[in-house]
Formats: C-alpha cells, sequence, structure tokens
C-alpha cells in the first residue's frame, strides 16, 4: 500500500525522485495527459525504505536496475493538481543505471504510453515546465549536502 492519504483539506502523498543527468542532461517525464514535467520515482509504499522504493519504481516504469547515492533534497511540497491541494514529502536521490541510457529522442517506457521520458539539457532545463518548480534552478547548483526545501502553499 502507498503512503498516501485523502482528507476533505487534501492529499498527503511521499514521494521519492531520481536525479538522474547523462551527458548534462536529465531525465525528466510526464504523464501523456499533463503539461508539466517531473522527476521520474513515484510513491513509496508502506514499511518500504526509500531507497528501496526508487529502486522498484525505476524497475517497473523502465526496467532499468539503478545505483543509488546521494540524497540530495528533501522537499515539503504544497501544490495543486487537478482542483485537489496536495501536502508531498519529496526525498530527492542522484541515481544511476547501468550502461548509457541517453538518447536524444523522448520514449516510453516498460508500462506503455502513459508516461513519457525525455532527456533534457540543464543549461536549458529553465524553459520546461518542471515540478516542483525550484528544481530548475536548483539543478544548475546540485548540494554537495543534502537540503531541506519547502514550496510557497499551493504555488
Amino acid at each position: 500500500m502507498d503512503v498516501v492519504f485523502r482528507t476533505e483539506q487534501g492529499t498527503f502523498n511521499f514521494r521519492v525522485a531520481g536525479v538522474y543527468i547523462e551527458n548534462n542532461h536529465i531525465l525528466i517525464h510526464k504523464d501523456v495527459n499533463d503539461t508539466s514535467w517531473s522527476l521520474p520515482g513515484g510513491r513509496v509504499k508502506i514499511s518500504e525504505v526509500s531507497i528501496e522504493s526508487l529502486k522498484r519504481e525505476f524497475q517497473e516504469e523502465l526496467n532499468w536496475d539503478i545505483q543509488v547515492s546521494q540524497l540530495h533534497w528533501i522537499v515539503e511540497n504544497f501544490f495543486t493538481y487537478h482542483s485537489a491541494n496536495f501536502h508531498e514529502i519529496g526525498f530527492y536521490y542522484r541515481v544511476k543505471a547501468v550502461g548509457e541510457k541517453f538518447h536524444k529522442e523522448p520514449f516510453f517506457g516498460k508500462e506503455g504510453n502513459r508516461l513519457l521520458y525525455q532527456w533534457v539539457s540543464i543549461d536549458e532545463i529553465q524553459n520546461i515546465e518542471l515540478m516542483p518548480t525550484f528544481l530548475s534552478s536548483a539543478l544548475k547548483h546540485i548540494p554537495e549536502h543534502t537540503v531541506h526545501f519547502v514550496t510557497e502553499k499551493y504555488d
């Protein structure tokens, strides 16, 4: 069972995401019906360690075995999605897969055509609608130590 619950005030979500950089490009993904992009990952399951959640999500979505290293950001993310308020706790880890995965064209993962993946130049990431929004600038200056970040409520 995923660590997510809904109340009258909004939805709480515990998410992990991978900061995957190759050839000065970052891997992002989006639902084909959305306009905004995010870093690949997903929800943590109850009793699951966050690093294991991230490995599982990359395996389920891309069929990639990844190595997870530094935790860059712990994010308290407040946002509205489809008219619902969300309070999300996100762990953003550096990841890497065995072998080079970079290629220029957008692609779908192993789950079919629901999630679209794309490698985007970090130098041009500000031109992408990337959520949470702090990532557009933060990815250009990745911290050496874990940083706690809080987004503005429902921006």
